[in-house]
């Protein structure tokens, strides 16, 4: 594919040329600098590793012997803070809807007013309709008894 792209093989080559071109000590210095970065971040990781190790056979033994009470404490803080969440939330929901309902009984119009009034429409129009069929249910029962 690079045969067809003249650009693509120009720049290669001039990249290459540009590669060979550096003094040897340039290149020298690249090496050791990325040796030097590769071989400190393998060397951090080996001493986290290894102190990962020693953290945890130390607090091993401390975590068996409090776990009695570290459980149950665990358990308490994080049923807290769940029902501190809860409460924000709902606390935070009421206010919304409160706002909400003040907002539309001030006739401001806030969104899903529109269809709070039609489902309001809907509902009267079932309503009465259902009040007819009572009364002509009540009247025919009536007639029909007499």
């Amino acid at each position: 594919m690079a045969e067809h792209h003249p650009y693509g093989q120009q720049h290669y080559q001039h990249h290459h040329q540009q590669h060979q071109q550096q003094p040897l000590s340039h290149q020298v210095v690249k090496a050791v600098t990325a040796a030097t970065a590769g071989g400190s971040l393998l060397v951090l990781s080996g001493l986290t590793l290894a102190g990962t190790v020693i953290a945890l056979t130390i607090a091993t033994p401390v975590l068996v012997i409090f776990s009695p009470v570290l459980v149950p404490a665990v358990i308490t803080v994080g049923l807290l803070i769940i029902g501190f969440l809860a409460s924000g939330g709902f606390g935070v929901a009421a206010v919304t809807v409160l706002s909400w309902i003040y907002r539309y009984v001030t006739g401001k119009h806030p969104p899903g007013a529109d269809q709070l009034d039609q489902a309001r429409m809907k509902l009267a129009s079932k309503a009465r309709e259902m009040k007819d069929r009572a009364e002509q249910f009540g009247q025919q029962h009536l007639t029909s008894q007499s």
